[in-house]
């Protein structure tokens, strides 16, 4: 593709494609959410024909669907060196404030294709990596039920970066650190004994 005076079509420079329209889907929904998502203007910000991301993603369930994979593996990969259950909330926390497009996402299965292999295994092995964590929990400290435990420690940890990104806690939290405010909860619920 060549430039153009007139600016309709701009050099094509991404050694990565893929990456590049996956960075720009994040920027729209970050911004915008999901629903702005549209693969025409994202080939136009990229400076690609209006089929080129079809190539890498086939439509925008497609490319939805790649987010959350990756979100997923991002997710995974920030709980492999959590030290205990509070901490995996804490990384939990951390992940979700700094990939808040991915965390959006993530979590909205009408958007993706839920049989998607990629998203599938990333989603395994973070839920696997989260049961790792309420299993290392000491079984007085964590009930009988280590399923049921598994689904208290991941409600906690999402329903609070959920309020958090959503600005509901922009009040109680104020300027404090969020991961700060989040294992102090954990401590407050939680006591041993």
């Amino acid at each position: 593709m060549t430039s153009s005076e007139d600016g309709d079509r701009r050099p094509y420079h991404h050694g990565d494609l893929r990456r590049a329209i996956l960075g720009a889907a994040l920027d729209v929904i970050a911004s915008d959410g999901p629903s702005a998502l549209s693969l025409r203007d994202l080939a136009r910000r990229a400076g690609v024909s209006h089929a080129a991301p079809a190539h890498h993603f086939k439509d925008r369930t497609g490319l939805l669907t790649a987010i959350a994979a990756e979100g997923f593996a991002l997710l995974s990969s920030g709980l492999t060196e959590a030290a205990d259950l509070r901490d995996a909330g804490i990384r939990y926390v951390r992940f979700a404030r700094e990939h808040p497009a991915h965390f959006q996402v993530m979590f909205t299965p009408g958007l993706l294709r839920e049989n998607d292999v990629e998203l599938t295994t990333a989603k395994a092995l973070a839920a696997e990596r989260l049961r790792a964590a309420v299993a290392a929990v000491p079984a007085g400290g964590r009930g009988s039920d280590s399923r049921l435990a598994g689904v208290a420690a991941w409600s906690l940890a999402h329903g609070f970066a959920t309020l958090l990104l959503s600005h509901n806690l922009d009040g109680p939290v104020g300027d404090q650190d969020p991961e700060e405010v989040f294992h102090a909860l954990t401590g407050l619920l939680f006591r041993p004994g």
